[in-house]
């Protein structure tokens, strides 16, 4: 499940969706195309999304280019650097190509997420 994530303004990071917490994954890919606006969090963005789910295999750490899915703010995030989760996340996919754009969005920037 391939997805595009642009910050308006900034350009377009290409990730992959895959099966580390599925039902999550699946549930959100249903749900594109989303979009909102940028919060930051030390080396982390991430919006709140329409979409209610609870945890499925949660974890409490994180790697640069995780895309997961926080159950307690329902945010879609996108992990940049070597920052970690401020509580369990469900990770859903990863970033593939231009990370770049991810590291250059500041908060209130529009997000888009998409499928490819």
């Amino acid at each position: 499940m391939k997805i595009e994530i642009e910050v308006v303004g900034k350009g377009k990071a290409t990730g992959e969706l895959d099966n580390r917490n599925p039902e999550t994954s699946a549930k959100i890919y249903e749900q594109l195309p989303l979009e909102g606006n940028v919060n930051i969090y030390l080396e982390e963005i991430y919006f709140n999304i329409p979409i209610d789910l609870d945890y499925e295999n949660p974890s409490g750490e994180s790697k640069c280019g995780d895309i997961s899915y926080w159950p307690p703010g329902n945010a879609f995030c996108v992990f940049y650097g070597d920052s970690q989760p401020a509580s369990d996340v469900n990770h859903i996919g990863e970033i593939k190509d231009n990370l770049e754009v991810i590291k250059a969005a500041r908060d209130g920037d529009k997000i888009i997420i998409k499928k490819l």
